[in-house]
């Protein structure tokens, strides 16, 4: 299912779709890629709450953004989203933000013995196979034209094994080596393809949201909580944008992002 939130301006050029669209990280890559004159499909699976997101970005940025449900973690799910995706015209872009878990890890770790089959297996299959499937579906066209960006987010649990969190690192690992691959046969057709590891915990953004009907807004900020140590998803998204906006003789394949005060493993 999709839903249109357009603003005045009726088309503003080839699309970027942001798979994993939530609060923080995603909602302000879709913002900045919004703000840089792209059409946006914004995808997740609660489309009541990811309308409001649309609405509210295409009001802030005189966009044309296009909320559409997917549930990462069924495969039939992605292939229907994406045949809206496409309906939309060119991808140009995709960013693979969904998460099982959390990126930052949690306080509390879950014995090996402890994770059901089924759990372990969702968070592969959002992890990665939702990955696999969402790059599938957008690359034909990249190669196509011989431009495109695919970004992959991912955590330090992309790059160590983590006791009690199994399930997120194995979906991670598999991840980045998605990207690996991906890079080495798609960048000499003109396609880049990064992962973005996220290196601690992003917060809400800082500014303060000028509307106080929006369903998204900034909760933590208006209460004047303190998120120091955490990193700012504005700033972060800046970062997405470089990447995609590189020159094709100095492309990243991947980088990884962290507060300056951050402990490093």
């Amino acid at each position: 299912m999709i839903r249109s939130m357009a603003s005045s301006v009726s088309s503003r050029g080839n699309i970027a779709a942001i798979v994993g669209v939530g609060p923080k990280l995603g909602r302000s890559i879709a913002r900045k890629f919004a703000h840089e004159g792209y059409t946006i499909a914004i995808l997740a699976r609660d489309l009541g709450r990811l309308s409001g997101v649309a609405e509210e970005i295409a009001r802030e940025e005189k966009a044309q953004v296009f909320a559409i449900r997917i549930d990462c973690s069924d495969s039939k799910s992605v292939r229907d989203a994406f045949e809206g995706v496409l309906s939309l015209g060119f991808v140009e872009v995709l960013v693979y933000n969904a998460n099982h878990q959390p990126q930052s890890l949690s306080p509390n770790p879950t014995s090996f013995q402890n994770i059901p089959l089924d759990t372990f297996q969702k968070s592969l299959a959002v992890s990665a196979v939702a990955a696999f499937h969402c790059a599938q579906q957008v690359l034909t066209g990249m190669v196509e034209k011989g431009k495109g960006t695919i970004l992959f987010t991912g955590c330090s649990a992309s790059l160590y094994g983590i006791a009690g969190y199994s399930q997120l690192c194995c979906g991670k690992f598999a991840l980045r080596a998605l990207a690996q691959c991906l890079a080495k046969e798609f960048q000499p057709q003109g396609v880049h393809i990064a992962h973005v590891i996220i290196d601690g915990v992003v917060a809400p953004p800082r500014r303060r949201r000028s509307s106080s009907s929006s369903s998204v807004r900034d909760e933590s900020i208006s209460s004047g909580e303190d998120h120091e140590g955490t990193m700012d998803p504005d700033a972060v998204a800046q970062t997405y944008w470089h990447l995609h906006v590189q020159d094709r003789t100095t492309w990243t394949q991947e980088i990884d992002l962290r507060s300056n005060n951050a402990t490093f493993f």
